[in-house]
């Protein structure tokens, strides 16, 4: 994907999430779509950065699926889809630890019962700081 197409993503994951945030009834109307808006933003960060530092294989692609796996095997799927070492890229570690908690609880969020607000701000707030550390 052209760098253009995932910056058009990251627009309306924020424009998901700050409906979400001015909205007068809370987060919790906005449940499902953020745990899908933030799962969606997070690979897209990712995939985003590598093709700023111009790593990533033609064609790669990066699936939100595996960051609920542990780290090791995250880097393994990530080494196949990059031309350099996954473990000299900047920052990777942070990166992948807000990537995973990201997606924890993401099905339980888009697909169960009503969460809380204390949750989804958090994920919000690890998606922002996912944003910082990758600046994208």
């Amino acid at each position: 994907m052209i760098k253009t197409k995932h910056e058009e993503i990251l627009k309306e994951v924020e424009e998901e999430i700050t409906s979400a945030i001015e909205d007068k009834r809370g987060l919790l109307p906005h449940q499902r779509r953020l745990a899908f808006s933030l799962s969606l933003g997070m690979a897209n960060i990712i995939e985003l950065y590598f093709h700023n530092l111009d790593i990533l294989k033609e064609g790669s692609k990066i699936n939100h699926l595996w960051f609920k796996r542990n780290k090791n095997r995250i880097k393994e799927k990530l080494q196949n889809q990059m031309i350099i070492s996954v473990d000299s890229v900047k920052n990777i570690d942070a990166i992948l630890d807000l990537s995973i908690k990201i997606e924890e609880k993401r099905d339980d969020l888009a697909y169960g019962s009503p969460s809380n607000e204390k949750l989804l701000q958090e994920k919000i707030n690890l998606f922002l700081e996912l944003r910082r550390v990758a600046k994208c």
